[in-house]
């Protein structure tokens, strides 16, 4: 099989709020220059913090040792004084560097996106975020990808099993695909997984550490990893709260009830846990747990020596963060 085209010599920009789609396009863009070159170097940086000086260094291929996949995020935030610097560059990239450009959606920056869009080097992926009806078709595209087969009811169980979070969904959707070894994923397959004693499930340890219940939340976590369940499902279940909840407090206030759901993007019977999840929490505590949570994801994904410390030590932070404050 010949490896996937590398983006060197040209632009590619990433654009939306769906920030797994986004993540995934970054991550085959890097996948595919390592095929180009094993040896090849990765990095990355924030918009914020390109000055003239590095946007130099990417306009000066002939001092780099090797190929390069040089990650930008956060475009948004890209400061005025190095637009014309970016453009520059990207109207004449160099041929050994693969520059990945993430704009993390909203009007900010738009200026410049209009720009890029308009140059011929620029490649631009798009993520739209799914809404909440959108999810099961999605369940089914992942499975195709595994060379899977699933029905529409048995795509329609999962969501109603783990929720609308698209890294939650396409984890299960792999683990599902790889287990049933090109059988057909019915909707018993799903019930047998992800069914039964909702204790067991990732998003129940999310549910009560959200709620401030660390007990209940470590004795969930727990009976979930003596079972098996990944490490990487209940980081997953944890951020898909977090943005939940998020988007919930922000929606809440301005939104009809009948709208809620649509507008939150989540299935109308999780606005109960929502509402009150949502009790306790101000916006710099959720702040801290969106960045707690991030980095206990990145731990388990650089292989944390002990995901169980990790994953507690999560639980604990983020039950600690709604009590404390509930009494702000």
């Amino acid at each position: 099989m010949d490896a996937p085209l590398a983006p060197l010599g040209r632009i590619t920009l990433v654009t939306g709020k769906e920030e797994f789609l986004n993540e995934r396009t970054v991550r085959d863009a890097r996948a595919a220059v390592r095929a180009h070159d094993p040896e090849s170097e990765l990095s990355e940086t924030a918009a914020s913090d390109l000055t003239l000086a590095t946007l130099g260094e990417l306009a000066a291929p002939s001092l780099f040792s090797s190929i390069r996949c040089v990650v930008v995020r956060g475009l948004e935030d890209l400061p005025e004084a190095s637009v014309d610097g970016l453009l520059d560059y990207c109207r004449a990239p160099s041929e050994d560097v693969a520059l990945v450009l993430v704009h993390g959606g909203g009007v900010r920056g738009v200026g410049v996106l209009n720009k890029l869009r308009r140059l011929d080097t620029v490649v631009e992926h798009k993520s739209v975020e799914l809404k909440a009806w959108e999810a099961a078709g999605f369940v089914t595209a992942e499975v195709r990808s595994h060379h899977g087969r699933i029905d529409k009811e048995a795509a329609q169980a999962l969501v109603s099993a783990v929720g609308s979070d698209l890294r939650s969904l396409a984890a299960a959707a792999d683990q599902l695909s790889h287990d049933a070894d090109g059988a057909p994923i019915t909707e018993e397959v799903v019930k047998r997984y992800f069914g039964g004693k909702a204790e067991g499930k990732s998003f129940v340890i999310a549910d009560a550490a959200f709620l401030g219940r660390s007990q209940a939340a470590l004795e969930e976590l727990r009976w979930a990893m003596a079972t098996g369940v990944p490490s990487t499902f209940v980081t997953s279940a944890f951020a898909g709260s977090a943005r939940g909840l998020a988007r919930y407090r922000a929606a809440a206030k301005n939104v009809r009830e009948a709208d809620l759901a649509r507008e939150v993007g989540v299935p109308p019977w999780k606005l109960k846990d929502l509402k009150a999840q949502a009790h306790g929490w101000t916006d710099h505590g959720l702040a801290r747990a969106i960045r707690a949570v991030a980095q206990a994801d990145a731990d388990i994904k650089g292989a944390a020596s002990d995901a169980s410390y990790t994953l507690e030590r999560l639980v604990l932070t983020i039950a600690g963060l709604r009590t404390d404050t509930a009494h702000r």
